[in-house]
């Protein structure tokens, strides 16, 4: 080991359970295996307090955890509108941070930083320190998406956050000695938006922990009360894009797909669901599990794994565990989008509730070709997802600067 690395994050990564964090603590581990890391981060689900110590423990450096109350952070952020930058900055905005990363800069023993999402590089913009950012998405191209889904007064504020949120990220890659994104097709996209700063822009794709996310025949079955046919989600139910694909699955596909299949069957798992999400239960056919603690058995047991993202960038982990679980996945182009073109994904794959319902009635009239799917999907995850891998581009980065 030779120099120390200061990881700032805008949430705790671990345990590694969600999108976001799965991303960051496979990052987290392959840097403390080089390096002496001290991590500042911040935690905005109170349950998250409980693995601080496991965190500490996978470092031999400082690590400083701050709350983030939303709706707290979602009043402070409003001092943008003021300030005229994007509100995402003082939703992150934290003195106690603050001081904390300037005195250990100005200790001397840090050789690089590395930014986990955008936001928390104003932590170190007027530093004189290697930066090396994970953007993991184009963030500003989502409040985008979000804009277009909505109208009035939330339009326009989303509208407003993506341009700004763009300019800030302009200012980040430039301000970087190189910035990733979690897949070829985000980094071309940004390097379009940026195009002076398209030599700072990379990429290095997700993994996938295909040891643990294994079929081996011994989860136990959550469904075998049941005897239906089950349609699985996966993934944390209170991320709008999780909200609207499971609603629009739930209402306009699902009913599709029990004209030709009326005992199939809906299961929405994940964690704080809220009432929208919740009321979903309501309709014949739906389950939501609300907070789990292993997705596998839901996956290992299920017909079909469903990702019918209408909202989405980079790469969707629930895609990828699905795959690895071999399970045929169904889904919108958005959710395969950074995915691999491995063979056989794309035939599963379709726009609109027609074509979706289309392709579930096909599977499960035919086991036999879903089991083959989902094959061919664990076989790409296997070629193609391996952490150690994948992580290697910004290792070789960080190298160059700390060594």
């Amino acid at each position: 080991m030779s120099g120390d690395i200061l990881f700032l994050a805008h949430r705790i990564p671990y345990p590694p359970n969600k999108g976001d964090k799965i991303r960051a603590y496979h990052l987290l581990k392959a840097l403390s295996s080089h390096y002496r890391v001290h991590v500042g981060a911040f935690i905005d689900d109170p349950e998250d307090w409980q693995h601080a110590e496991a965190l500490q423990q996978m470092v031999d450096g400082q690590v400083k955890l701050m709350p983030i109350r939303p709706t707290l952070a979602k009043l402070a952020s409003l001092r943008g509108l003021l300030t005229g930058e994007a509100l995402s900055l003082p939703f992150y905005r934290n003195r106690m941070m603050q001081r904390w990363v300037d005195r250990l800069l100005k200790a001397g023993q840090v050789s690089a930083v590395v930014g986990f999402s955008s936001p928390v590089a104003q932590y170190v913009m007027g530093k004189e320190i290697p930066l090396v950012m994970d953007l993991v998405d184009v963030d500003s191209d989502k409040w985008l998406q979000y804009a277009q889904q909505r109208t009035g007064l939330m339009r326009r504020l989303y509208q407003r956050e993506g341009h700004r949120l763009a300019t800030f990220e302009a200012a980040v890659v430039e301000r970087s000695r190189a910035s990733y994104l979690v897949s070829d097709a985000e980094a071309a996209h940004l390097q379009e938006l940026f195009p002076a700063l398209a030599q700072h822009i990379h990429s290095f794709s997700n993994g996938v922990d295909f040891a643990f996310y294994t079929d081996d025949g011994d989860l136990p079955n959550p469904f075998e009360s049941t005897g239906h046919q089950q349609l699985v989600f996966t993934g944390m139910m209170d991320y709008w894009p999780n909200i609207q694909a499971v609603v629009w699955f739930a209402q306009e596909i699902l009913p599709r797909v029990q004209k030709r299949h009326p005992q199939v069957h809906f299961t929405i798992v994940g964690g704080r669901p809220p009432p929208q999400v919740q009321q979903l239960a309501e309709n014949p056919g739906v389950t939501v599990t609300g907070r789990v603690a292993d997705v596998r058995p839901y996956l290992a047991h299920a017909a079909l794994a469903v990702a019918p993202m209408r909202t989405a960038r980079g790469i969707q982990n629930k895609v990828l565990e699905a795959m690895a679980m071999a399970k045929a996945v169904v889904a919108t182009p958005l959710a395969m989008e950074g995915i691999h073109p491995c063979q056989g994904l794309a035939q599963w794959v379709a726009e609109d509730a027609d074509g979706l319902a289309a392709h579930m009635i096909t599977l499960l009239d035919a086991p036999q070709r879903a089991t083959e799917a989902g094959q061919l999907g664990r076989a790409c995850v296997e070629q193609h997802y391996d952490w150690s891998g994948n992580l290697q581009p910004i290792l070789d980065e960080l190298a160059e600067v700390v060594g």
